[in-house]
């Protein structure tokens, strides 16, 4: 049986897919939008589409947009570094192993209900403050703490990423992205409330079901695990052992449990982002270290170790990057937009949401960022979904579903690429798994729009 390709070689080949489609396609842009200042904004004006200089992307061009890329997405790459370096610190102290052998200790016979707490809480965070960088920080700890539980890897995984996807896609007041999408299109912001509150609940709901009913296989039988192999070779919590839960242990979780607390604080309150949160959780690291007991020097020894063990997973986000900086400077990131726009407007009108809803899947795959995608998507489908006889919070139903459904499982998502990273799960491993799952949130997503058009989802 055939190796599946790394994650670089897929990657690279759709970056030479790029590089090559500024040869054929035809390049176009639309102009910006100005504020009141007479500044663009990062809002396209749909009325202004029009031909630009071609510019072909050479092979040497094509090879400087990874170097690019890189640097555009340098604060992601290394908040992977540094988060992964500063849990390291923690976990040399023994104390996250300690915590977890008492975790699981107190809540044996009670896992459903710590998952449950779990999916929840990530998925309250993504549908309020747009949590999903954020949840990445919890890998470290979830990962060994669902191993410990008699889980696997990717049930650690799947908590810290599909509970807050959950959150993400049936928002019902997320500021980055319902609240960027309804403005641009003239809605009220966070108007629609009840039906996107159902959406959230089923969605929620849903992500906790197939979680549970995987791991629970797993807990069965542990060879049916997809990370069985991988899963063998890391270092193992002894739940039975007896060795003692120390004070310097406890007051190690303690700073680490407020670290986190401290985190959505600043979240929500000050607006922290990537920069803000791998500074904290540096803080963290060293602070945890001292008080665990570490020695500078070896705490200086343990994030080198932290970091040099995600760097494959670090620089796959930069190249994951390289292919919009391809696009753009090709030219053809907008011609792409256009054409896919138009291919929806000569659907049958009762096809019309459902070709929306395709469309705005396949925009996912190269324009991951949400605000981003809302930015460049909203101003062309919000005038196209009136011709078609959709509503415009129907429209911006179609982009919330489009975006966080795809978050989580395109290689393009610096989000997800991070995320199997910390976990050190392959990423093909991570697309077998969510692939059911995400068949069931697609499938999903098409009823609630369909339900969402004969509705007349509104207020317009």
């Amino acid at each position: 049986m055939k190796k599946f390709p790394h994650v670089y070689v897929i990657l690279f080949v759709v970056i030479i897919i790029s590089a090559l489609l500024t040869y054929v396609v035809a390049p176009n842009q639309y102009d910006f939008q100005l504020d009141a200042e007479g500044n663009p904004t990062k809002l396209i004006d749909p009325n202004t589409y029009h031909p630009v200089d071609k510019n072909t992307i050479s092979p040497w061009e094509m090879m400087l947009s990874i170097p690019k890329g890189m640097a555009e997405v340098a604060s992601i790459i290394f908040f992977i570094f540094i988060v992964g370096g500063s849990f390291n610190m923690v976990q040399a102290t023994g104390a996250v192993e300690a915590g977890i052998r008492a975790t699981v200790k107190s809540l044996q016979g009670k896992e459903v209900a710590l998952i449950f707490v779990i999916v929840l809480l990530f998925s309250i965070g993504g549908t309020t403050f747009g949590m999903a960088e954020e949840a990445l920080v919890f890998i470290p700890m979830l990962v060994p703490l669902a191993i410990a539980m008699g889980y696997d890897s990717l049930t650690g995984l799947a908590l810290a990423l599909v509970g807050p996807c959950a959150g993400f896609t049936g928002a019902f007041m997320n500021p980055f992205t319902l609240a960027v999408a309804q403005g641009i299109v003239g809605l009220p912001i966070f108007s629609g409330l009840p039906y996107r509150v159902v959406i959230w609940v089923i969605t929620t709901l849903t992500a906790f079901g197939f979680i549970y009913w995987y791991a629970s296989r797993v807990k069965k039988n542990p060879q049916m695990s997809i990370m069985y192999e991988e899963d063998q070779k890391r270092e193992k919590i002894d739940i039975e052992t007896a060795q003692p839960f120390t004070g310097r242990q406890k007051a190690t979780l303690i700073i680490m449990g407020l670290t986190f607390v401290l985190l959505i604080f600043g979240v929500i309150k000050y607006g922290w982002y990537i920069d803000e949160i791998a500074a904290l959780f540096l803080s963290m690291g060293i602070v945890c270290g001292l008080v665990g007991g570490l020695w500078p020097s070896k705490l200086a020894e343990a994030f080198v170790e932290g970091a040099m063990s995600l760097t494959v997973g670090a620089l796959v986000v930069g190249i994951a990057r390289a292919i919009l900086v391809v696009l753009k400077e090709g030219a053809i990131l907008h011609t792409i937009v256009h054409f896919l726009a138009a291919l929806v407007a000569g659907l049958p009108t009762a096809l019309a949401a459902i070709g929306m809803y395709i469309v705005q899947f396949i925009i996912s795959v190269i324009i991951p960022s949400g605000s981003g995608m809302a930015s460049v998507t909203m101003p062309i489908m919000g005038p196209l979904s009136t011709l078609l006889n959709i509503t415009q919070q129907t429209a911006v139903l179609i982009y919330q579903f489009a975006d966080g459904f795809t978050n989580i499982i395109i290689p393009t998502s610096g989000y997800l690429l991070a995320g199997v990273a910390l976990a050190k799960v392959p990423y093909e491993k991570w697309v077998k798994w969510y692939w059911p799952l995400f068949c069931i949130f697609f499938v999903l997503g098409i009823i609630f729009v369909i339900i969402a058009q004969f509705m007349k989802y509104g207020p317009f």
